[in-house]
């Protein structure tokens, strides 16, 4: 089997749904390509093909049906970019041009119908003077829409361009016709024609303009990448461009600076600033080993740290490039317009045709019924419906990447609105995923110093937990013999003397004897139990407890708000579960404990087979095929690989909030859909008949039809003032 490559291509010269639809056909009708989808809000396309194909064919083939086409990666985006602003500049000095031309045509009109004489109005409207004034709106501004539907009807797919040729065609020669050839009647529509055009080419201009206000969540993420680095090589500092760093070389951070790469720190100790990734305001503590995020800001201490990730394996860029395929992703709702769009264009020729001929056959004012369809074929572009649902998907996936809400593609935000239960896992979800101690009980007063000192040596998680707890109240002692034992815990010899540390099964072993029913209540606290002992007695008596997260309980009940059920998944025994459970408001038919990771995925599918549409949130590691089963799978935690892969929603700040949050973002972006989708419609069944019996002249029906688009864009980019 051939091996599939995926590339993003920015398209250029897309004007309606029609147009996005053209190009996508003409991809996927290409031997060798898998897959392909153009979208018209974020112009680009994304293109799965077998190697029999490269990115240069598929380029030409975009080409041959008008349209441009141009590889969107790291080495092309300055282009795009630079070709993008070059093209809205053009639009801006056609717009004043027409608008300049087009403007004495309507002050004479509007003068004429106020009655007015004066000599500059019947200078402005001799048929020559206005020939002058319109020839080069018509065809010097207005060739973009001639050229568009050359290319259109040559490949059998009439979109909008065809539609305004045609129309401002019509009235432009009508005036010729009635000017210079037609001594009975005198009327001219030389400002309708320019005035069309002009109004359709403002709308596209402000829509092109607010199109770039719904990419302003990535244009944020990528303005926080540093430019510069500074490298500390055999003790010198220096600065050096971003794209110079290598995994692996030491690099120092000031306060107030950037970090430039991820990294670990090797040196130093600092407050981080987190909030671009996570959304979350508050700070965070770093030390010695943790780990380190480009693009995040050092806010106190200097700190060194040696590079691990560069370049595009920075969690910041894979957050960029999943933010921007997750815009150009189609939700499963825009299958309507989609459909629609790709008959609707040769339905309005129809309806133009036949308001032509009932119109000029009933009245037998052939001009009029010209005027009539006219309107019907400018009014009627399907621009609004082509962007009704990927401009709010834009602004809904950039809204989710400000809170720290990474969301897949348009159908993930789609699903989530239709969750009715939620999965948590228990460890890392629920609660923080760090053990702490929660109670220490000593019998000796050097318990604290033996029992630091022995779990330093250890690897243990809960070990480790043992030592923070203790490091900064004692001096740590020497340990001889350390040695680990496999289910029980650690031994090793302090001042000749040997010491246990371990659970109650060590004890047995030992025939040391423990306070049973202390370690009963704290075990149905949800606490883990170990003790310190020498050769003959306890010592000291230790719980440590994985905590619960803050918002976890008010997180849950925002779920049980929202009407979704919620269960909790936990490999621990019945009697912590519960504990766990009770704490965070969740009855015990909710929990589901002793559950071991792989058996997970099982819940799922045991949910799921009950009619079920289940989100499963877990960390994104040994939670993967649950995550990859459930209907949507959402990941807590900094940006893990194995997160990003495998979940359709990773939740940055690890906060359980985010959940009830994400849910509420899918049902405001699906609501501004509809809405979009709606109006759109709303807007093309009542224009038409009215343009069709003549309600509607067709200056008016080129402004309605100019704005519909902007209005649409405009309601999408009202959901940046919601707040999650």
């Amino acid at each position: 089997m051939a091996e599939a490559t995926v590339e993003t291509f920015a398209i250029t010269g897309m004007t309606c749904a029609n147009c996005s639809a053209r190009v996508e056909k003409e991809l996927k009708a290409t031997k060798g390509v898998l897959e392909a989808n153009v979208n018209l809000a974020t112009e680009k396309a994304t293109v799965q093909f077998d190697d029999s194909l490269t990115a240069e064919n598929l380029i030409q083939r975009v080409e041959s049906i008008g349209y441009g086409a141009i590889l969107f990666d790291e080495e092309h985006k300055q282009k795009i970019e630079q070709e993008k602003a070059a093209y809205l500049t053009k639009m801006k000095r056609d717009l004043i041009l027409s608008a300049v031309l087009t403007t004495p045509l309507m002050v004479a009109m509007i003068a004429m119908l106020l009655g007015s004489h004066a000599e500059w109005v019947h200078f402005l409207h001799i048929p020559l003077v206005q020939l002058i004034l319109a020839t080069p709106v018509q065809f010097g501004v207005g060739r973009r829409f001639y050229r568009g539907a050359y290319h259109a009807l040559k490949t059998n797919a009439p979109n909008m361009d065809v539609l305004v040729a045609m129309g401002t065609t019509a009235a432009f020669a009508l005036s010729v016709y009635n000017g210079f050839f037609n001594p009975h009647n005198s009327d001219l529509y030389f400002e309708s024609g320019g005035m069309i055009i002009t109004l359709i080419l403002l709308g596209k201009y402000l829509e092109q303009k607010a199109k770039t206000k719904t990419s302003d969540a990535i244009k944020q993420l990528m303005s926080l990448q540093a430019k510069t680095a500074t490298r500390i090589v055999d003790g010198e500092e220096k600065q050096v461009p971003i794209e110079d760093v290598q995994a692996g070389d030491l690099l120092r951070v000031r306060p107030g600076e950037q970090i430039p790469v991820d990294g670990k720190i090797f040196a130093g100790q600092t407050t981080i600033d987190e909030s671009m990734l996570t959304g979350e305001s508050l700070p965070v503590d770093k030390q010695v080993d943790d780990q380190v995020f480009g693009g995040t800001v050092n806010t106190t201490g200097s700190i060194q740290f040696i590079a691990t990730q560069v370049g595009s394996m920075t969690v910041l860029s894979r957050i960029i490039r999943m933010v921007e395929d997750a815009q150009g992703e189609k939700a499963p709702i825009q299958q309507i317009a989609d459909k629609i769009s790709k008959i609707f264009v040769p339905v309005v020729l129809g309806i133009a045709l036949l308001t032509l001929l009932v119109t000029g056959l009933v009245t037998q004012d052939w001009q009029q019924a010209i005027v009539h369809s006219v309107s019907v074929l400018v009014i009627a572009c399907p621009c609004a419906l082509g962007l009704a649902t990927p401009t709010a998907i834009m602004v809904g996936t950039g809204l989710g990447a400000k809170s720290g809400i990474l969301i897949k593609g348009g159908g993930a935000l789609e699903k989530i609105a239709h969750l009715t239960t939620v999965v948590l896992d228990k460890t890392g979800t629920i609660t923080e995923g760090k053990p702490v101690v929660a109670d220490f009980e000593a019998f000796d007063p050097q318990a604290l110093a033996y029992l630091t000192s022995l779990e330093q040596q250890s690897e243990h998680p809960l070990a480790k937990a043992i030592y923070q707890y203790g490091k900064d109240q004692i001096d740590i002692l020497p340990v001889e013999n350390f040695a680990s034992l496999t289910g029980q815990g650690v031994v090793g010899e302090i001042g000749g003397i040997s010491y246990f540390v371990g659970s109650k099964r060590g004890l047995k072993e030992r025939e040391i004897s423990f306070p049973k029913e202390r370690v009963v209540a704290l075990e149905e606290e949800g606490k883990t139990v170990m003790f310190l002992t020498d050769q003959t007695k306890i010592l000291a008596l230790i719980a440590v407890t994985d905590q619960v997260k803050a918002s976890s309980k008010a997180a849950i009940a925002a779920l049980h708000q929202l009407g979704i059920k919620v269960k909790m998944l936990t490999g621990d025994n019945p009697q912590t579960a519960r504990y766990i459970g009770e704490q965070v408001g969740l009855q015990v038919a909710d929990i589901v404990a002793e559950v071991l990771p792989e058996d997970k995925a099982q819940v799922v599918k045991q949910l799921q087979a009950a009619g079920e549409s289940v989100g499963m949130v877990g960390d994104g590691i040994n939670d993967a095929p649950a995550l990859a089963l459930a209907d949507i799978g959402i990941a807590m935690g900094s940006g893990t690989d194995i997160a990003m892969e495998t979940a359709d929603i990773t939740l940055m700040n690890s906060d359980l909030l985010s959940v009830e949050k994400s849910i509420r973002l899918s049902k405001l972006t699906l609501r501004k859909i509809k809405q979009n989708l709606f109006w759109a419609f709303l807007y093309n069944v009542i224009g038409i008949p009215f343009a069709a019996v003549g309600f509607l002249n067709p200056i008016i029906a080129g402004g309605a039809m100019a704005f519909s688009s902007v209005s649409v864009l405009l309601n999408s980019l009202s959901l940046n003032q919601k707040k999650l």
